[in-house]
């Protein structure tokens, strides 16, 4: 089954979030220019859990002479600026309870240092058009642990998926650790 744009815009009958810019931009600041595929998201709460629905453009590979084709790396970029995206409306609108307690000012001063993929999986079913793609991503689960009465921190699992107007495809899983948590 081909998804086009219009899917991308109608996540469902559940409250939709649509792109907020301001946030957009603010997410994506730590990205060279060059890097910032990340276009819209649109934000769906489900019960515990949320997800992000995107729309992605990489214009020029930022690393290798053109390949024709999404490769790991740009899955792998596409899917921290989405997750990024998702953790920070989810924080902004208090969409999952793992992140309640945090407010904007937490989540912007652990983006970089304190969000870590644990485990990240990618299958390549079809080529997937690197110039106009879109992307989903639903976290799954938010755990918080405590190992042996350690440092508490946020354990994610999450799942992802890419394709574009013309059947190309890509999924995947990936586990997060949040350390260093509010």
């Amino acid at each position: 089954m081909t998804t086009h744009t219009a899917d991308c815009a109608d996540p469902g009958p559940e409250r939709a979030y649509p792109t907020d810019e301001d946030l957009l931009a603010r997410v994506l600041m730590p990205y060279k220019e060059h890097c910032t595929y990340l276009r819209t998201a649109v934000i769906t709460p489900h019960p515990e859990q949320a997800s992000a629905r995107c729309e992605f453009a990489i214009p020029e590979s930022c690393y290798i002479d053109d390949t024709g084709h999404l490769n790991s790396v740009e899955v792998n970029i596409c899917y921290n600026q989405m997750m990024y995206y998702l953790v920070a409306k989810s924080v902004k609108e208090g969409l999952l309870a793992g992140f309640r307690n945090w407010t904007l000012d937490d989540f912007w001063r652990h983006q970089l240092p304190d969000i870590l993929i644990a485990r990240f999986a990618s299958n390549f079913r079809r080529p997937v058009n690197p110039r106009s793609f879109f992307g989903e991503m639903t976290f799954l689960s938010v755990t918080r642990r405590a190992p042996g009465g350690g440092k508490p921190f946020l354990l994610v699992e999450t799942s992802y998926r890419y394709w574009d107007a013309d059947g190309g495809r890509c999924d995947g899983e990936a586990t997060l650790a949040f350390v260093n948590v509010p």
